[in-house]
């Protein structure tokens, strides 16, 4: 390919001055006007044509610029993924990064962590539904239709699955301690016209049973051998444990990063693996195996600064086969044959026949913990993808058939569901949905302080925009000074 030096180099410039706040007739701190040729004007003037670079800086937020590019990129996403606009994508996108950016570097002032396991956790899931899809169906299907290998489609949503969470979480912490009385809610309702009083969507509640097919000896045994091999390698020098983890580990996330995590509380990991990683004291010794929720790893100290620790470490998953998932499948239909024969109840088997450690004790009721609230009402689109087309078809008190599926933790799990009950769609009511009507009120709360946030943050925050957006109607004030 041909490069255009001259245009390369109009870009470059323009980028930086842009990125700077600067163009002709700008002022440096000293308050002296800026003196640019006239050949430095003209290339500057092309940062705002927009069809004459390749990219360009068009709003600069802070010291964080944003590119043209990035627009186009979610632009595309949206439309890939049906997203509708309520507006000009133009100027809804720009500033929709703009306010990522405000809320990321106030995450990074109050130190907000979120660790790699939630990170990997949340990539899995994503991979996992997109793979549900009836127009995709597997791993391959899903490589062919992204045009890339599922290491670059990990790779590719890690950060962007990173910055979500940085961005809930902060936003969480900001409105964390908002409370609404019922008297409020009550208020709030009193006032509404009837038709304006909110439609509930048709809500579930589902209980589960789980068995966790059985791994192989052979299989445990020729991961640990891996591991143990990997543990070979790096005492004695032969490569490091940085490039086994990038070459080899099952964890997305730390992989890219050569196997580490970051400093890390115990509470944020998982119990056993929380256990060898605070018991390492020696940066060049590497931990014996480790089993965790997740698979088997080995661990190795990189530092340690008070109750938290930074390790790397590898991960390797056992590969379940067919046989252990259709012997899991033959004991939850004998259990669920002796529930419909009377021998006990769905209620009693899960407390001791389930796997699930979440529901068990619970009388395997699921747990909604979206939307900041703890309920045992699903919307059908909160339920995990495969328990949601089970139910779906389901009547109040019948138990499925078992199925495949995989959990929060990203395990290969077989499953029976009783739908214990479904509310159909109705309009909204202070005695039946109270907790429903007081999110809403709740949420309502919540997005205000938000939005005031934003609003406070733009106001103390260096803004430059490209003079072409200064036409937009943005949904927050303060973007144009």
């Amino acid at each position: 390919m041909k490069i255009n030096k001259g245009k390369t180099i109009v870009l470059l410039v323009g980028t930086v001055l842009t990125a700077m706040g600067l163009h002709a007739g700008a002022f440096c701190p000293s308050g002296q006007p800026i003196a640019l040729s006239d050949s430095m004007k003209a290339d500057t003037a092309a940062v705002d044509k927009p069809n004459s670079v390749v990219d360009e800086v068009i709003w600069v937020v802070g010291d964080e610029p944003i590119l043209k590019s990035e627009v186009e990129i979610m632009k595309l996403q949206s439309e890939a993924e049906g997203v509708k606009w309520n507006g000009d994508p133009e100027c809804i996108l720009p500033e929709q990064i703009a306010v990522q950016k405000l809320f990321l570097h106030q995450a990074a002032i109050d130190s907000v962590e979120v660790s790699e396991s939630e990170i990997a956790q949340g990539v899995d899931q994503q991979i996992n539904y997109w793979i549900s899809l009836p127009q995709i169906g597997s791993k391959e299907k899903l490589e062919q239709f992204q045009n890339k290998s599922m290491t670059q489609i990990r790779q590719d949503l890690h950060d962007d699955y990173k910055n979500r969470l940085l961005v809930q979480k902060m936003q969480e912490k900001l409105v964390s301690d908002v409370k609404v009385s019922p008297a409020e809610v009550r208020e709030y309702f009193k006032k509404l016209p009837v038709d304006s009083i909110p439609m509930i969507p048709t809500t579930v509640e589902v209980e589960i049973l789980t068995q966790t097919p059985k791994v192989e000896p052979e299989e445990v045994n020729r991961i640990k051998n891996l591991l143990r091999d990997y543990t070979d390698r790096v005492t004695k020098g032969e490569t490091s444990f940085a490039t086994l983890a990038r070459l080899y580990s099952e964890d997305p996330g730390s992989a890219r990063q050569g196997g580490e995590l970051g400093y890390m509380g115990r509470g944020v990991l998982d119990p056993a693996f929380a256990a060898a990683a605070f018991n390492l004291t020696d940066p060049k010794k590497v931990s014996k195996v480790v089993e965790s929720e997740f698979g088997y790893h080995i661990i190795q100290l990189i530092d340690r600064r008070g109750d938290k620790v930074n390790v790397r470490h590898i991960l390797l998953k056992p590969n379940v086969s067919i046989a252990s998932i259709d012997a899991a499948k033959e004991r939850l239909d004998s259990i669920g044959k002796d529930i419909q024969k009377g021998k006990f109840t769905f209620e009693d088997a899960t407390a001791y026949l389930s796997d699930d450690k979440d529901t068990k004790n619970n009388h395997g009721l699921m747990v909604n913990s979206q939307e900041n609230t703890r309920t045992s009402r699903f919307k059908m689109k909160d339920l995990p993808t495969e328990v949601a087309r089970v139910v779906d078809t389901m009547k109040v008190g019948e138990i499925s058939v078992p199925f495949q599926m995989t959990n929060a933790r990203g395990k290969v799990v077989c499953a029976i569901v009783k739908l214990k009950e479904r509310i159909p769609e109705h309009r909204a009511t202070i005695t039946e949905d109270f907790q429903a009507m007081r999110d809403i009120v709740t949420a309502k709360r919540r997005k205000e302080i938000l939005h005031d946030w934003v609003v406070k943050k733009v106001k103390e925050t260096y803004v430059r925009i490209n003079p072409r957006y200064k036409s937009c109607n943005f949904q927050y004030e303060g973007w144009l000074k």
